[in-house]
């Protein structure tokens, strides 16, 4: 209990974004080191300067993070750290990976996820569809992510619930707060089998700019993200810009060429989103059969891995290994070593640490 106030104390720490909490937490190994830590010792890490580093030591854990604890504790909310090992495989391998994840249900760390997103203002066209594909994604074994808004969203959540499937909300307040209200009973089901989460602490109000910030946990989460229905102004065009830039799939939902509530799915078809209209066009497109994850140890037979995988995995130990490291000895870019490694860890040959660490898993 102790260690986890100390990482949300850390997160409320001005000056201290994602990146470097992370950075922080690589160096000193947890946060109540970094608060113990010299002025001397924190102007070490890359991005802590001589004022910062005196603003975190001098820095008085405030009472609102204690109460946070108190009212997830209360409320039934599990918070999981970047640390722990529950912490989602897809969500690690991103660029700002949020430190602390507070998790409503059940969240399992290397699930397969497609996200599916849309117009709050959705059709009856694109409400069916949404739900029908979404169906189909948890009968194939995926676990469907959206942000329970209304429209594509909810119907997102609704059709992998009634085909009996696990879903992931990702929500942009805190989770003591249900928002909107009107889909309540809606959290709970979600939360049955699947889960509600946020990085967000209790008491955060559900404010315009948090949803921004909270669309890239969306497409962090997935292997490839849907987008149904779309204005050319579109929330949901902002969740598949960070796909792609998180260099994960981009897929839309085709809809009438007369209807702007489709402009914007039919801008990123235009733009090179794989047009989607049926399950197995994102099946095919992910090569699924290469990514389901063994039942652990290292490389086995069944377990195929392509040229630059065997490479990578050649260059790994059992001692930590930076990423740039890797991209500096295989001559690839970092976006292509991000994505291999995603591969390998999703094939249990891999596992990460706080830092952009990289394992090879013991045989």
């Amino acid at each position: 209990m102790e260690s986890l106030l100390h990482w949300l104390a850390l997160k409320t720490v001005p000056g201290v974004g994602n990146r470097l909490f992370l950075h922080l937490i690589q160096h000193f190994g947890d946060p109540k080191k970094v608060f113990s830590a010299s002025i001397e010792q924190l102007v070490q890490v890359e991005g802590v300067n001589a004022r910062l580093a005196s603003v975190i030591q001098g820095y008085k854990i405030p009472g609102k993070v204690q109460e946070d604890l108190s009212l997830a504790e209360k409320n039934g909310i599990r918070i999981i750290t970047f640390s722990d090992p529950s912490y989602p495989t897809l969500l690690r391998h991103i660029s700002d990976p949020p430190p602390v994840l507070y998790v409503y249900g059940t969240l399992q760390a290397d699930s397969l996820n497609i996200a599916v997103v849309g117009s709050r203002n959705a059709t009856t066209y694109g409400r069916t569809i949404t739900e029908r594909l979404s169906g189909d994604l948890v009968q194939r074994g995926f676990t469907v992510v959206s942000g329970m808004a209304r429209g594509i969203d909810a119907a997102a959540h609704k059709g992998a619930l009634a085909a009996r499937g696990k879903t992931i909300a990702v929500l942009g307040c805190g989770l003591d707060t249900i928002y909107p209200a009107e889909n309540k009973r809606l959290f709970h089901q979600i939360a049955e089998s699947g889960a509600v989460i946020s990085e967000f602490p209790c008491l955060t109000p559900p404010e315009a700019h948090n949803f921004p910030v909270r669309n890239r946990i969306i497409s962090g989460l997935a292997l490839g993200t849907v987008i149904v229905e779309a204005t050319q102004k579109s929330g949901s065009l902002i969740t598949a810009r960070l796909a792609a830039e998180q260099g994960r799939e981009v897929f839309a939902v085709p809809g009438s060429i007369t209807s702007f509530k489709s402009m914007g799915t039919h801008r990123l078809i235009k733009q090179g989103a794989k047009l989607v209209e049926h399950v197995n066009d994102i099946i095919d497109e992910l090569n699924i059969d290469q990514l389901i994850p063994p039942t652990g140890g290292n490389e086995k037979p069944g377990i195929p891995l392509t040229l630059e995988e065997k490479r990578l995995l050649n260059e790994l130990s059992p001692y930590p290994v930076h990423i740039d490291k890797l991209v500096q000895h295989l001559s690839l870019s970092a976006a292509q070593v991000s994505s291999l490694l995603l591969q390998l860890e999703l094939k249990g040959l891999v596992t990460q640490s706080p830092g952009k660490l990289f394992t090879r898993c013991d045989p």
